[in-house]
């Protein structure tokens, strides 16, 4: 197969986003930046004309209605209904083990922001034609500050002139580390998108966990045909521990790559991360429905009816969703998925 195989991959409850993204319809189905859903602008990323395959997208039962409503009549999409949550590298491994062993994959969050479509596509040509090589292959998005709720990637030696070895994983460092590796130049942040050849990735889940390699085999094995939906076999597929595929197979990997992507990217992971994302006046301010704001920097409004008025304040968050009310200081926001309602609805 010469067309790139875009998995979509549809989990997590986006807790950080409450009250407007909940349990029962998490930020990948809400339009939050623009008029596409984020889960839609995914999609369309991955056009024919720029050559990929018809999406594969895997998704737990709970968002399954949403995935087909917004999905639509897309020629040749398919849809992994995952029995049970068990983080990326066995979300990964079932669309694996339902495509061809030639088959170059690019697995996609589907609750990112990607400003530049057609740097994506750039990227994503750049980090297949590295994958047909046989490098299991990372996006490092341009660091462009010191960000500490990301994982960084440090650039290695030269593949070609297309991208680098990954020389090193880190893990989400604290602010100090953070300012250095900006400073550096030779660190991306871990964007959380990857592209390798089935056998390839295969391969090195075998050697590396191989638990979670039989197991999926035995639930895809198991597993039953419902039209365009595919549904493993549950029993087979609860024996497995979930692992991000990070964790389980690019950490340990000695064919890993990367590609420089510099793409207008964000994990949209919190109100602060949405606040930089969308359009803001010249005091730094974005208001989405009914709002009026006097003498305030720096301050998000978001509500879905009632209209907010905010004076005299500055880096805060406001939402309005139904009857749930949100205020929190932009330093607050990564604490928001802690309160109960976020747990609880």
């Amino acid at each position: 197969m010469t067309e790139i195989v875009p998995v979509i991959l549809c989990g997590g409850s986006g807790t950080r986003l409450w009250p407007r993204s909940r349990v029962a319809k998490p930020k990948p189905f809400l339009p939050l930046v623009g008029d596409k859903t984020l889960f839609e602008a995914t999609v369309a990323r991955c056009p024919p004309q720029a050559g990929f395959a018809a999406p594969v997208v895997v998704t737990g039962s709970q968002h399954l209605a949403h995935v087909e409503a917004q999905l639509g009549e897309a020629s040749g999409a398919s849809i992994i209904v995952e029995p049970a949550a068990k983080n990326t590298a066995a979300a990964i491994a079932l669309a694996a083990m339902r495509l061809p062993a030639d088959a170059v994959m690019l697995a996609c969050p589907s609750d990112h922001h990607i400003g530049d479509a057609a740097a994506f596509v750039a990227a994503a040509k750049a980090a297949a034609a590295l994958a047909r090589e046989g490098w299991l292959v990372s996006f490092g998005i341009e660091a462009r500050s010191p960000e500490t709720g990301f994982g960084y990637l440090r650039r290695g030696e030269a593949v070609g002139e297309l991208g680098f070895r990954t020389a090193q994983f880190v893990e989400k460092p604290d602010l100090g580390r953070a300012q250095s590796f900006v400073a550096d130049g030779g660190y991306a942040w871990n964007g959380g998108i990857f592209a390798f050849r089935v056998e390839d990735f295969l391969r090195e889940l075998a050697v590396h966990r191989p638990a979670i390699a039989a197991s999926v085999a035995e639930a895809v094995d198991k597993g039953r045909e419902d039209g365009r939906r595919f549904h493993p076999d549950p029993r087979a597929f609860a024996g497995i521990d979930g692992e991000s595929v990070d964790y389980a197979v690019m950490e340990n990997t000695s064919r890993a790559a990367m590609v420089p992507a510099d793409m207008d990217w964000s994990d949209i992971g919190n109100w602060q991360a949405l606040h930089a994302a969308r359009p803001r006046d010249a005091q730094g301010n974005s208001v989405a429905g009914q709002a009026e704001l006097v003498d305030c920097r720096n301050v998000l409004v978001d509500s879905d009816g009632p209209r907010v008025s905010v004076i005299g304040l500055s880096d805060v968050i406001v939402v309005v969703d139904g009857d749930e009310v949100l205020v929190t200081s932009a330093d607050g926001v990564q604490k928001v998925g802690k309160l109960s309602g976020a747990a609880n609805q």
